[in-house]
């Protein structure tokens, strides 16, 4: 619940100053093939994810078919509209449940990919803070830094404090956790955590050790790509928004991407709010147009993870009876 009110929170902050008639106008004025293309697109794009999460988990030694991966990736998105985070747990139970693959061997599949893709996500806005460094570093200076740290904006220092602060905090946990490891190991609890952290590392340590990178790196490719043009079709579905290009998108996917990975469900509240600072700060597009962009964009995608996501639960559930209802093979002689 508490996430819930933070989204709509962030929802009431996004549209405060913004008359909604003028929203409503825009969205039903918007030009829609190019939003149900760019639903096709991220359902291209959910596959492609499936693919390479199957790679990670035959590394394993483990077999598991392409369709029933998509389908735990897309129940892992539905899970995500509830409770944020949840999809990374669900999509591991669906598999484990389903085809007896260790929960925590996938779970360290599911954060090897993570940390792969937020390497790509820095790469990205590396390159765009080179092509647009002085907009972004006043946007985020705005958004980010000047509500956290006031009128220290400007003063280094406060963020070296603060820094300090978490790194002093950080060495009395880790000396405080060797003071009491001796003790620690001989409880049944930190066994069962260390035989788990154990297999999430095993999970971790597939890319690594993987026999076709190329095959790996492509998946990644086609998934990036893709989300890259679930953001620019949607452009076009808007004449205030029809003239932004390709690192405008990048610009977009990158700084979108924080409205995504908030701790509320479904990113709602967070994404309206980042895009449409985004588009009036950075792009001087006006306030009702940005929000229109973003509601649409945003319920667009939304609504193909619960049809994509309620479809493949259905189906997991119809494969599940038709194994239990199927005779036992005859024994070969």
């Amino acid at each position: 619940m508490f996430f819930l009110l933070l989204g709509f929170g962030l929802l009431y902050l996004a549209f405060k100053n913004i008359q909604l008639e003028d929203v409503w106008k825009e969205i039903q004025s918007a030009q829609y093939s190019w939003i149900l293309g760019s639903m096709f697109v991220a359902l291209v794009s959910h596959f492609f994810r499936a693919l390479r999460w199957n790679q990670l988990i035959n590394q394993l030694g483990y077999k598991t078919k392409s369709s029933t991966t998509f389908y735990a990736v897309m129940i892992g998105y539905l899970a995500n509209l509830a409770l944020p985070r949840m999809g990374e747990v669900s999509r591991c139970l669906v598999l484990t449940r389903k085809d007896n693959i260790p929960f925590n061997a996938l779970f360290g599949t599911v954060i090897a990919e993570r940390v792969f893709d937020l390497i790509i996500l820095i790469l990205m806005i590396f390159m765009i803070i080179l092509f647009q460094l002085d907009e972004i570093g006043g946007f985020l200076n705005e958004l980010i830094i000047r509500p956290l740290l006031g009128s220290y904006t400007d003063n280094l220092s406060a963020i070296f404090i603060i820094l300090g602060i978490s790194l002093l905090a950080l060495l009395i946990l880790y000396l405080l956790f060797r003071w009491l490891k001796p003790w620690l190991k001989t409880t049944m609890l930190y066994n069962k955590i260390n035989d788990f952290i154990n297999g999430i590392w095993d999970g971790m340590k597939t890319i690594a050790k993987l026999e076709h990178k190329m095959t790996f790196l492509f998946h990644t490719f086609m998934i990036w790509t893709l989300y890259l043009l679930m953001i620019i079709m949607p452009f076009y579905s808007f004449e205030e928004t029809s003239h932004l290009n390709i690192i405008d998108g990048m610009t977009v996917l990158a700084i979108g991407s924080l409205g995504i990975v908030a701790p509320v469900p479904g990113g709602i509240g967070a994404y309206h709010f980042i895009i449409t600072e985004l588009f009036t700060q950075l792009f001087h597009i006006p306030a009702y147009a940005s929000a229109a962009y973003a509601t649409a964009n945003h319920a667009a995608q939304t609504f193909i993870i619960l049809l994509a996501g309620g479809i493949s639960y259905i189906l997991l559930i119809l494969n599940k009876r038709k194994a239990l209802n199927e005779p036992p093979a005859a024994n070969s002689k």
